[in-house]
């Protein structure tokens, strides 16, 4: 998770690699913001986020007061 890069985007979101894949994902509604993902890594890292949602707003606004965001537990 990158405050910084919310000038970029303008909204809270997760940055997610697979393979030769990178993507800007945002928190709010799964959708790619920037880059591209395989399809189906994408359904499971939008699973993920429903899953984590609160957890991924709550680590976004540590992170927009200066604080070090919690750990989450990442895809397996």
């Amino acid at each position: 998770m990158f405050f910084e890069d919310n000038e970029r985007h303008h909204e809270p979101h997760i940055h997610a690699r697979y393979q030769n894949y990178k993507a800007s994902i945002s928190i709010n509604s799964g959708e790619i913001l920037a880059g591209t993902m395989d399809k189906s890594k994408l359904k499971l890292i939008q699973a993920w986020i429903e899953i984590h949602r609160e957890d991924l707003i709550a680590d976004w606004e540590l992170v927009s007061d200066n604080q070090l965001p919690l750990k989450i537990k990442p895809l397996d």
